[in-house]
C-alpha cells in the first residue's frame, strides 16, 4: 500500500515503471498525463508539485488507474473524460473517443453554415454535436445514434454542458424523418471488419465496433448518408463528412453520381484526405 509521504515525482516514477513494463510509449509522459487527467490540472501545475506529498488513497486511485493503462485500457476510458475542441466530456466504453481530426471536421462544417438547423448522425458521446451548439448560432441542433447507451451518454454530456439538444435514437437517418437541415454532420463507421482487426489493440480491443465498422467494403453508412441525405438536406445546405483516407476518392464520386454540387476533399493537419464537404440543390 503507498505511503502518504510518497511523493508525486516517486509515484511517477513508479507509475512510469510499470507502463514501460507493459510496453506503453513514453510511459513517464504517459504516467504524468494521467495523473494530470486523472486530477483535471494542467500538467504544469502538476510539475510544479512533483515534490510534495501524495495522500495514500490518492496514491492507490492513481496506481489503479496505471494499472488499467498498462492492461491496454485507452487513457480517455481510463480517466472518464476528455478534451474536445473547448469541451471537456464524459467518456467511456458507450461510445468511441473523440479524435482531433474530428475537431477539424467541427471547424470545416462551422465554416460552411452557422444558422438554421444543424443535425450531427452518430454522434456517440455528443463532441459533434454539442461543439455546434456552443459555438454556432443553430435554431437547433440534433444528435442522433442507433445505440441507446452512446445516446445515454451524450445526453449526459449535453447535460453538464448545459447545451439545448435533440437526441433521438435510431439508424442514420431514420430519426431525421420529415426533417429538412441546414448542415448534416458525421463521422461514420467507415472500416472494413479486417482493417478493424488490423487496428492498435487499444482501439480494437476497447471501442465499440458499432461505431467503427460499416459493411464489407466500409461504405455503408457512408452510401446512406449520401443518399438519404439528399431529402434531408434542404435546397442550398450542406453535408460534410468524415473519411477513411483511402476512400476519399470513391466518396467523392459517390457524392458527385447522387447530385450533390461543390463536392470537396479536405485534408487533415497530417495531409490526410479525411474530410467531404457538398452542397445540395433539390
Amino acid at each position: 500500500m503507498p505511503e502518504a509521504v510518497l511523493t508525486l515525482q516517486a509515484l511517477w516514477e513508479s507509475a512510469g515503471a510499470v507502463l514501460a513494463a507493459a510496453g506503453v510509449a513514453e510511459p513517464r509522459r504517459e504516467a504524468i498525463r494521467l495523473w494530470s487527467d486523472l486530477e483535471q490540472t494542467p500538467t504544469a501545475r502538476a510539475m510544479l508539485a512533483r515534490a510534495e506529498s501524495v495522500a495514500a488513497p490518492k496514491a492507490e486511485r492513481f496506481l489503479a488507474a496505471v494499472g488499467r493503462r498498462a492492461a491496454g485500457e485507452p487513457i480517455a476510458y481510463v480517466t472518464g473524460w476528455t478534451g474536445f475542441r473547448h469541451l471537456e466530456l464524459a467518456c467511456d466504453r458507450r461510445a468511441l473517443i473523440p479524435r482531433p481530426e474530428t475537431e477539424e471536421l467541427v471547424g470545416r462544417a462551422l465554416a460552411l453554415v452557422r444558422h438554421g438547423v444543424a443535425a450531427d448522425v452518430g454522434t456517440g458521446t455528443g463532441a459533434i454535436a454539442l461543439s455546434l451548439a456552443t459555438e454556432g448560432a443553430y435554431d437547433r441542433v440534433i444528435g442522433t445514434d442507433l445505440s441507446t447507451e452512446a445516446l445515454a451518454l451524450a445526453a449526459e454530456n449535453g447535460s453538464r454542458v448545459g447545451a439545448r439538444i435533440e437526441w433521438r435514437q435510431g439508424d442514420l437517418l431514420a430519426p431525421l424523418a420529415g426533417e429538412m437541415v441546414d448542415l448534416l454532420v458525421s463521422n461514420p463507421p467507415y472500416l472494413t471488419a479486417a482493417e478493424l482487426a488490423a487496428l492498435d489493440p487499444a482501439v480494437a480491443a476497447w471501442e465499440p465496433h458499432l461505431a467503427l465498422v460499416s459493411g464489407e467494403d466500409g461504405l455503408d453508412a457512408v452510401r446512406g448518408l449520401l443518399d438519404g441525405g439528399r431529402s434531408v438536406v434542404r435546397s442550398g445546405g450542406w453535408l460534410a463528412l468524415e473519411l477513411d483516407c483511402h476512400r476519399a476518392p470513391l466518396v467523392a464520386s459517390l457524392a458527385e453520381s447522387l447530385g450533390w454540387r461543390e463536392v470537396s476533399i479536405h485534408q487533415d493537419l497530417f495531409g490526410r484526405d479525411r474530410f467531404c464537404t457538398a452542397r445540395w440543390e433539390g
